[in-house]
């Protein structure tokens, strides 16, 4: 019996311990009143400051909304500017809180580097861009052609696949940030520039004549991009994910920053389970019940930050694809809050 009763004593104590331990971020979050969030260097609707330093973009939007989720202020979020190089290291060394940094989901950075990625924001794939005036038409003619890629990435993995696969001349020009491949590109030091997809188009509707470069019809690879947390705490792995899946669930049951306060009335069981005014949702998080209502209230949901950001009607024109919800023929999907 008093065998039995020291295992128990034992068995509460490392749970007490387990769940200390969980919570070390959201705590380590709260005493600094704010979340800090690494993010790329500039990709326009991802993560870019304007001439006032202010941060917008997609993946930007989850960081505020994970400060609205928190704080009930998406201001009280900071940014740490990241190269791919970088990022993981950051992560990993406590330095950011949470990645959003076009950063794709593979099984070697899931398993192998002590992080954790929490959804897929954004369903991408590596294309090719190159100057109209060239005449390409397809990335099967660009055998021998000289290829700007950021190191470090899997786009240079990706694309050393592609060319081995279709037996054609791989002639990388590597460098260490998006900046100096985009600007290489531009200068004509080398004939093609190969990224992201929605990173090609964000750079080419920053460039003087964007006409004058089209993106190749071929993707090449599956790039799933998403927030990455630290593995590890669980709590904050849980905020990280249902901050992500309130977004998408928001969208879906038609709450918007416009009428999230007119939705607090509504009859609808699964809009006040997301509001907070049915249910004790929250409260497993370490948040309070009106979570995602605060991140509604401040950011909008997903649809509204995809559409303000990198939507058809901006000057990046992506349209919705894999990334509309699945009752819209998308792929986008949340669990339900119940």
């Amino acid at each position: 019996m008093q065998k039995a009763l020291v295992s128990i004593a034992i068995a509460a104590s490392l749970g007490l311990g387990a769940t200390a331990a969980h919570a070390a971020i959201l705590d380590d979050v709260k005493a600094k009143g704010y979340v800090q969030c690494g993010v790329t260097g500039g990709v326009a609707g991802f993560s870019a400051p304007d001439s006032n330093n202010v941060w917008t973009g997609i993946e930007v939007d989850y960081c505020r909304a994970l400060a609205a989720a928190i704080f009930d202020d998406a201001d009280a979020v900071r940014f740490t500017s990241l190269t791919s190089q970088e990022r993981f290291t950051a992560l990993s060394s406590g330095e950011i809180d949470v990645l959003s940094r076009t950063t794709t989901w593979t099984m070697s950075r899931d398993t192998q580097l002590g992080i954790s990625f929490v959804g897929t924001m954004f369903y991408d794939g590596q294309g090719f861009m190159v100057r109209k005036a060239d005449g390409i038409e397809s990335a099967l003619d660009l055998s021998g052609a000289a290829i700007c890629i950021e190191s470090g990435t899997t786009t240079e993995l990706n694309a050393a696949d592609y060319f081995a696969a279709n037996n054609m001349e791989f002639n990388s020009v590597v460098f260490v940030d998006q900046d100096e491949v985009v600007k290489a590109y531009e200068d004509g030091r080398c004939d093609v520039y190969t990224t992201d997809s929605s990173a090609l188009a964000a750079e080419r509707s920053k460039f003087a004549n964007p006409d004058e470069h089209i993106i190749l019809p071929e993707i090449i690879s599956k790039e799933p991009l998403g927030p990455v947390v630290r593995a590890g705490d669980t709590q904050w792995f849980n905020i990280g994910r249902w901050t992500y899946f309130a977004l998408l669930e928001a969208e879906e049951l038609g709450v918007t920053q416009s009428n999230v306060d007119e939705m607090l009335g509504s009859d609808n069981p699964a809009i006040k389970r997301l509001l907070g005014v049915e249910g004790e949702f929250g409260t497993p998080l370490g948040l309070t019940n009106d979570w995602a209502y605060r991140i509604i209230k401040h950011v909008g949901n997903y649809g509204e930050s995809y559409d303000r950001n990198v939507g058809p009607d901006t000057p990046i024109g992506l349209e919705r694809g894999l990334n509309a919800l699945w009752t819209k023929g998308g792929i986008q999907y949340a669990p339900p809050i119940r």
